[in-house]
């Protein structure tokens, strides 16, 4: 997670040049490179892959959708704020699957956090409904990552990651080039670009399923709701993003209701139900 928000800081400061267009595909393309050359998905070929390349492709389009849309509300709304309200989708996919009392609570605060974050008058500093809005769709598409890259893996195993970004990079590098056009092939800029591929996506991929593998799905679960907090204090250290008090005590929110939907959660994820691994 704090690799994952120092690549999604260091990318914002690209924003300049390549836009958050560019950024996408900077992240995309060259994490592809990356992961398809370490991984070497060609020498893999599920009997069951042929069966399932829609769900591959869906998969893919999701990482790229949510990549893309994620940068877009960076542009306008501070990270740590951005990333909480990403985080709603899976919270909310997980709530989807609950039915105790509890999780009226932790519903209750998602709310609560939103209504905190959404940009009405009269809080002390309103953000851009523009940014909200690509943030939201982002967690959208987080969720649609769960759901689906539950399904990828289960067909194509480990491969799944390096060809799903592999689409994903299909998806958005025209975007960006089309934006950002011949500065983004700058040398000047290619530190920095590899910078967010290995922060955001190969090392952080790499790092979280190493860590599914050594842990239950609760205490990973648990660890993954501190993230917006996390990206918070990203943003006040990396991009000076300094947040007001009703917006930390959104996050707060979200946060907990995280971590209690989490702690409350009674039997093992099955296999027909998402994990968040976003």
């Amino acid at each position: 997670m704090v690799s994952y928000q120092f690549g999604a800081s260091l990318a914002k400061h690209l924003f300049p040049a390549v836009g958050a267009e560019g950024a996408t595909a900077y992240r995309l393309g060259l994490s592809a490179i990356i992961l398809v050359l370490l991984r070497r998905p060609w020498r893999s070929s599920p009997s069951s892959a042929k069966k399932d390349w829609r769900v591959l492709w869906g998969y893919g389009l999701a990482i790229g959708a949510m990549n893309f849309v994620f940068y877009m509300s960076l542009r306008t709304i501070p990270l740590g704020i951005a990333v909480a309200l990403e985080f709603t989708g899976p919270l909310a996919l997980a709530l989807f699957h609950s039915r105790r009392p509890v999780d009226f609570v932790w519903t209750a605060l998602v709310i609560a956090g939103l209504l905190l974050l959404l940009p009405l008058r009269g809080l002390d500093k309103p953000l851009d409904p523009v940014g909200v809005m690509y943030a939201l769709a982002a967690g959208v598409g987080w969720a649609l990552y769960i759901v689906l890259g539950r399904k990828a893996g289960a067909a194509y195993g480990a491969t799944a990651v390096p060809l799903g970004i592999a689409i994903g990079a299909l998806a958005t590098i025209p975007i960006g080039l089309a934006h950002a056009g011949t500065a983004l092939f700058s040398l000047d800029l290619l530190p920095y670009a590899l910078g967010v591929a290995v922060l955001s996506s190969a090392l952080p991929y790499s790092l979280e399923m190493i860590a599914m593998t050594r842990m239950s799905t609760r205490t990973f679960s648990v660890l993954l709701s501190l993230e917006p907090a996390i990206a918070a204090l990203a943003g006040v250290a990396l991009l000076s993003e300094h947040l007001g008090p009703l917006q930390w005590l959104a996050i707060a929110a979200i946060v907990v209701a995280a971590a209690g939907t989490a702690l409350s959660t009674r039997r093992p994820v099955s296999e027909d139900e998402p994990l968040p691994i976003g």
